[in-house]
């Protein structure tokens, strides 16, 4: 039996919700094995982000080589990558080995309102990473800093896609959880294309990691062999049934619940 095997390049948060601990949460659930190569260590809990610590590129590349040697990913993801160096570093670590089914979730704000992603590192991540990527999934206020734009509407999301989408971006999926409407609505574009992914919203503030969450989902179900439409249908059910059977812990925005998916599945 072959074993998929992903990869997350992101932040190690120390409360546990997001970051690298939510990506491989995230792999183990949906029976991938998870590596990781991390990019800064973050002081955080559910109530903000209190320090943050960046390592140095080289020992990122160090993690990103010796991962892929001997343990070569099917699929990868990018978290906080922090700064331009970081972000060329591992634009450049994906072309030199190859490597495919890339994910990319442009992690600028953390939910306390932290700022994770220095302003200039936006124009690097547009000119070096996007094109490299299979699928971007920002959220809206992620998707107005990539494209100058205000996203008010359905329709100035889909402009905003097709924006990114001519950055090069193959699948471009602007995830609706800070729409102002009744339903939650995932949108993915493929350049030609747009399909939307419904759920019913639902009142909580226990949100925090919801994006590592779904763009590890996406990476694991592409390491697979999924095909991205399919990665986003799951993605987006995984974290709608991680915030519905929420854990109800931390003082702040609280972590999702990895293991709902799961679990549903099985009483189904």
């Amino acid at each position: 039996m072959t074993i998929a095997k992903a990869l997350t390049i992101a932040g190690s948060d120390s409360g546990g919700g997001a970051g690298i601990q939510a990506d491989l949460k995230t792999f183990q659930e949906r029976l991938v094995f998870g590596m990781s190569a991390i990019t800064a260590v973050t002081a955080q809990n559910t109530t903000g982000v209190q320090g943050v610590y960046p390592l140095s590129p080289e020992a990122i590349a160090a993690q990103i080589d010796s991962v892929v040697v001997d343990l070569r990913p099917s699929a990868l993801k990018t978290g906080m990558l922090f700064s331009a160096e970081i972000i060329e570093l591992v634009a450049n670590k994906i072309e030199e080995h190859s490597l495919q089914n890339v994910v990319v979730d442009p992690v600028m704000i953390a939910k306390g309102g932290a700022s994770l992603l220095q302003q200039s590192a936006v124009n690097m991540l547009k000119e070096k990473l996007l094109p490299l990527c299979d699928v971007v999934t920002p959220n809206i206020p992620e998707a107005e800093e990539l494209t100058g734009m205000k996203i008010e509407t359905m329709q100035d999301r889909k402009e905003a896609a097709k924006y990114l989408s001519d950055l090069g971006a193959k699948h471009i999926v602007i995830k609706g959880g800070h729409s102002h409407t009744n339903e939650l609505i995932d949108l993915l574009y493929d350049g030609q294309r747009f399909t939307e992914f419904t759920h019913e919203r639902i009142a909580t503030k226990h949100t925090h990691g919801t994006g590592c969450t779904f763009s590890a989902c996406v990476a694991a179900e592409l390491a697979k062999g999924a095909s991205v439409l399919q990665a986003v249908d799951t993605a987006s059910e995984f974290v709608h049934a991680a915030i519905k059977h929420t854990l109800n812990i931390g003082s702040g925005h609280g972590p999702t619940n990895h293991w709902a998916y799961r679990k549903q599945e099985v009483m189904i």
